[in-house]
């Protein structure tokens, strides 16, 4: 697939995740889909990537993810997003607090046949965790 393909792969990811249509991802993601990043995964592969998409959607429920840019290479599409939402559900084990957070996000996707086979995800965890207020979580 061409590197424009690619990007307009992970644009219609950043609008599923708007629209919390989880059950398309299955046309974005390939069969043996690898996370990296993400330790609050629930699993691995898509099912991991899904539970952990609800999670956000259930701390987060209108959650809006945009992406800002992209720089695509060969098979692979580098990208900086942010994610937007109000804070009305428990994440991480932190309650609701109603805050408003914005969480840039920078990812790395690895394509195969035209779908997300491997990403890389840079979230930036400390910004969130201040902005709800929160003492981060040990590492």
């Amino acid at each position: 697939m061409s590197t424009e393909v690619n990007k307009a792969v992970v644009e219609r990811y950043a609008d599923i995740l708007t629209r919390h249509e989880l059950a398309a991802l299955d046309e974005l993601f390939h069969a043996d889909y690898v996370q990296e990043g993400l330790p609050e995964l629930v699993g691995p592969g898509i099912e991991g990537l899904r539970q952990f998409i609800a999670t956000w959607i259930g701390a987060f429920p209108d959650l809006r993810f945009t992406v800002e840019e992209q720089i695509g290479e060969d098979d692979e599409v580098w990208s900086r997003s942010t994610w937007r939402g109000t804070h009305k559900g428990t994440y991480l084990g932190v309650p609701a607090t109603g805050k408003n957070v914005t969480v840039v996000v920078w990812t790395i996707n690895r394509f195969v046949d035209g779908k997300i086979a491997h990403s890389r995800v840079f979230l930036d965890r400390l910004g969130l965790w201040q902005q709800l207020g929160a003492k981060p979580e040990s590492t």
